[in-house]
């Protein structure tokens, strides 16, 4: 029988790694930036405090727990509801893991403490980081990001630059481009400049596809995206929709989905990938789910997306 865990979710899709289990290691929308276009809505506790915002032990077991069940995933992910680096043992939760499972581990971070040492450190214990840059100068930065205090792109950059001269495993570099704010190829031009500077092994060119905090984060179209991939050297490449393979044994019900959805949105597809469910199964949850009020639905280009609501972000999480 599958269990819910507190601090572990999915595994979920991911469009660019597969079917990943996710490790949260914050509070809900505990971030040093609050990004116009997150899928998790508005940043509700802005810091640059690092500490232990949750238990590393209580982690570390959950995280046995799952591997003694036979968990499986294509990666196991540092990512959630906040930014995993504030955490300030997330290096040890890394290092478990490398000792403890073959399943490759993959740090999602916004990049702001990589110009500390002891983050860059903790950070290369991964097989693969992936870090963002959504902006050129420091006024588009505070626009598009809203960083809290301190917190500028010219860190950023030298942090990622840094990481990535130092890193032995795959640094990706993702750009998060927005229609009207990001989106002609002057500006976008002077972005790659900057993805020049920090030279990842990979650019990956994302935008807004799943709900964003703000209306007005827009997103590109895909032809957009595909004309701007030539501006970066070597050249970007846009990612693409997720697409399953066989999905691993995990129970699906009101819970389990809840859970999930908590995390990020998904559409009805994406649901019945992660449990393999056929999609007439999966309406069925969604349908009951969105009449108690325990999730909501949001229309977007690709699809409709659907997120946990306001009332079943507050609910308990059973162990």
């Amino acid at each position: 029988m599958a269990k819910t865990y507190n601090h572990l979710f999915g595994p979920v899709p991911s469009r660019r790694f597969g079917r990943s289990l996710g490790v949260d290691l914050t509070p809900f929308k505990t971030c040093s930036l609050d990004c116009t276009f997150c899928q998790l809505g508005q940043t509700t506790q802005k810091t640059t405090a690092r500490d232990e915002y949750v238990p590393t032990q209580t982690v570390l077991a959950e995280l046995k727990d799952w591997l003694e069940a036979d968990g499986q995933a294509d990666v196991v992910t540092l990512a959630g509801s906040g930014e995993p680096t504030l955490h300030s043992n997330f290096g040890e939760i890394i290092t478990f893991l490398r000792e403890n499972c073959s399943i490759p581990v993959l740090l999602l971070t916004n990049g702001t403490f990589l110009h500390l040492p002891e983050v860059r450190k903790a950070a290369s214990a991964a097989h693969m980081v992936k870090a963002s840059l959504c902006a050129w100068n420091e006024d588009s930065f505070c626009c598009v990001n809203r960083p809290c205090a301190g917190v500028t792109l010219e860190n950023l950059v030298r942090g990622e630059a840094a990481f990535s001269q130092e890193f032995a495993g795959t640094f990706y570099l993702e750009v998060f481009l927005l229609w009207g704010i990001s989106s002609t190829p002057h500006d976008v031009k002077r972005i790659a400049a900057l993805a020049a500077e920090i030279a990842p092994d990979h650019t990956q060119l994302n935008t807004a596809v799943r709900p964003p905090a703000e209306d007005f984060a827009v997103a590109l179209p895909q032809k957009r995206m595909q004309d701007l991939v030539a501006l970066f050297s070597p050249e970007a490449e846009v990612i693409a929709e997720f697409s399953a393979g066989e999905a691993p044994d995990i129970q699906a019900n009101e819970t389990t989905i809840i859970a999930m959805l908590k995390r990020r949105p998904c559409t009805a597809k994406q649901i019945a990938a992660v449990f393999n469910m056929h999609l007439n199964e999966v309406s069925k949850y969604i349908g009951k789910l969105t009449r108690t009020g325990r999730i909501n639905g949001v229309q977007e280009g690709n699809g409709t997306y659907y997120s946990a609501s306001d009332g079943a972000l507050t609910e308990g999480t059973p162990e």
